[in-house]
């Protein structure tokens, strides 16, 4: 898998530079709304275009899941790529947002990338060969319980409908944690968990583009991810829990209570 993992890091890396480049001209760029609060700018299509260009090149026959493309038509290995993540805080200029770049094969997440062009910090994860942050290894934090813990999180502004069970769940993680943390991209928070600067991370409603890359950066990173039905159905559900072992199980407990059965 490394001569994929290198197309992934090429692609996230030119997709970085071509956000970076823009930053400073938001106010011109043009901005599509495709649902309420849900917003797409022409950086995120081009940048976008700029991967798949990158990865059909070296596998022409691979098929692409993307964010603002959709399906394109391939094999067994499909590429999965949020070009932009974090959009609305990129449109701000809240300095918060990366490129997410998995590639999956037949069910199974072999290599992922998050990017941070920002603050150049490439995470990198292949499946049995560990995570990695610019080089150099990371391992999830030895948190067990929410005392002092710091938690990341994203409000279900898609799916309001589930506001009242996330508010329990909130409530139930922020009693006795340090803190809980919203900065609006989900791939940096999973990033985050997997590089231990969060303990945990929790979310309803995420896209496969959101957090395919994080949650392989996790797992071999020495955590655990699970819906909050405590399986695997994460990329179905979009609801994610995600910790190392035993702060999963810690914030599974807090959670279920205030899982509804829509949530599973």
């Amino acid at each position: 898998m490394q001569p994929m993992l290198n197309i992934a890091v090429r692609a996230a890396r030119s997709a970085g530079d071509l956000i970076v480049r823009s930053a400073d001209n938001v106010g011109r760029l043009r901005i599509n709304q495709k649902s309420k609060n849900d917003f797409a700018s022409e950086i995120d299509q081009m940048a976008e275009r700029e991967i798949i260009n990158i990865i059909k090149a070296a596998y022409p026959e691979h098929g692409i899941l993307a964010e603002e493309s959709g399906e394109h038509k391939g094999n067994d290995f499909i590429w999965v790529i949020d070009p932009l993540d974090g959009t609305t805080n990129f449109l701000h200029g809240f300095p918060q947002y990366a490129v997410s770049i998995a590639l999956m094969h037949k069910g199974k997440i072999e290599v992922g990338v998050v990017y941070d062009p920002l603050r150049d910090e490439l995470f990198t994860a292949k499946r049995g060969g560990g995570a990695m942050l610019n080089s150099r290894r990371i391992r999830v934090t030895a948190q067990t319980g929410l005392m002092g813990a710091l938690i990341g999180t994203g409000f279900p502004f898609k799916n309001p409908q589930h506001l009242d069970a996330y508010l329990g769940m909130f409530r139930a993680l922020s009693a006795d944690s340090a803190g809980i943390r919203r900065a609006g991209a989900a791939a940096l928070d999973l990033a985050y968990v997997a590089a231990g600067r969060l303990d945990g991370f929790w979310e309803i409603g995420l896209h496969e583009w959101d957090m395919a890359a994080g949650i392989l950066l996790i797992k071999e990173a020495g955590g655990v991810v699970t819906d909050f039905s405590f399986n695997d159905k994460y990329m179905g559900s979009g609801n994610v829990i995600a910790a190392n072992p035993r702060m999963h199980q810690t914030m599974y407990q807090a959670i279920e209570p205030h899982v509804t059965a829509a949530l599973k």
